[in-house]
């Protein structure tokens, strides 16, 4: 017991790991075991699974659905950078300038998890239809003509668009990417602040001197917990896009749920699990702070 002395911490991890072994590691294990076997139907349409070590799940899987896995990387990748240029200033001010109101716009950046995520979606759905305001607004100004231009858009509508998309994206997971960043830049020193303005002569070097490397621990959890989730996302796709904006999550629900292919579902959701992990590996490398890294 004398190492329990040393470590007297240690007890208090059990409660955590017990849970993490029983609705994580297990499930986890269980789904790399399905993604290895190999489903069959016989003659009266009932599907059979065999374990056979069936690699060909990954690699056939890949190469089938790899439009889709790009689109995913792609539509998280340009939501997760839009919300980092609305929630940094947005967390900047409520940080350095909210004062009194602090927490009053920190419940505002909260407020829309009071509602339900497929509910919040819906609405988006209200907000671009064809005949809405925004979209006759945008119309009118001619700049939907500019999107469609670019392909984000088809014959002057907003619904069924990767721009309703990416939008709908943005909005749901743009609080991940606001607290984060609050929690960094509300731990700066504000003498720090004070003394790189006497250093850096005006505020842009000191911000891009002093405040900006600070928040990078903020910078880092958002990100990646804008981009995961985006990454996996099917809820807006389904329901604001078309067939040619189905993402990876949509790929994975429908073989789990519509045609019971659970060995080709859990090889693509470890297929997209890996990826992931290895950007995570990379993009913590490259950031290149010992705090960050350790996030």
């Amino acid at each position: 017991m004398n190492w329990l002395k040393k470590r007297p911490a240690y007890p208090l991890l059990l409660p955590g790991m017990l849970w993490l072994a029983i609705f994580f590691f297990i499930p986890m294990a269980v789904m790399l075991y399905k993604s290895l076997e190999t489903v069959t139907v016989d003659l009266n349409y009932q599907q059979h699974f065999t374990f056979d070590w069936n690699f060909s799940n990954y690699t056939d899987n890949i190469s089938q659905y790899k439009s889709q896995f790009a689109r995913s990387f792609l539509y998280a990748a340009i939501a997760t950078v839009a919300a980092f240029l609305i929630a940094y200033p947005l967390a900047y001010v409520i940080a350095f300038r909210g004062g009194r109101w602090k927490n009053l716009l920190l419940l505002l950046v909260i407020a829309p998890f009071f509602t339900n995520y497929l509910i919040r979606t819906l609405a988006w759905q209200t907000i671009l239809a064809d005949n809405s305001v925004v979209t006759s607004t945008l119309d009118a100004m001619h700049l939907l003509s500019i999107t469609d231009a670019l392909g984000w858009t088809q014959q002057s509508r907003l619904l069924a668009t990767p721009l309703a998309v990416v939008s709908a994206i943005t909005y749901n997971y743009l609080a991940f990417m606001v607290l984060p960043l609050y929690v960094s830049l509300e731990k700066i020193d504000q003498r720090l602040l004070e003394a790189s303005l006497d250093l850096y002569a005006n505020r842009v070097k000191a911000f891009m001197k002093v405040t900006f490397p600070l928040s990078l621990p903020g910078v880092f959890a958002g990100t990646l917990l804008t981009f995961i989730p985006a990454t996996g996302d099917y809820i807006n796709a389904e329901i604001l896009g078309s067939p040619q904006t189905r993402m990876i999550g949509n790929v994975i629900q429908s073989k789990f749920l519509i045609f019971n292919d659970y060995p080709a579902a859990s090889a693509l959701s470890f297929t997209l699990m890996a990826i992931m992990l290895v950007f995570i590996a990379i993009y913590a490398k490259l950031l290149g702070t010992e705090e960050v890294t350790t996030v």
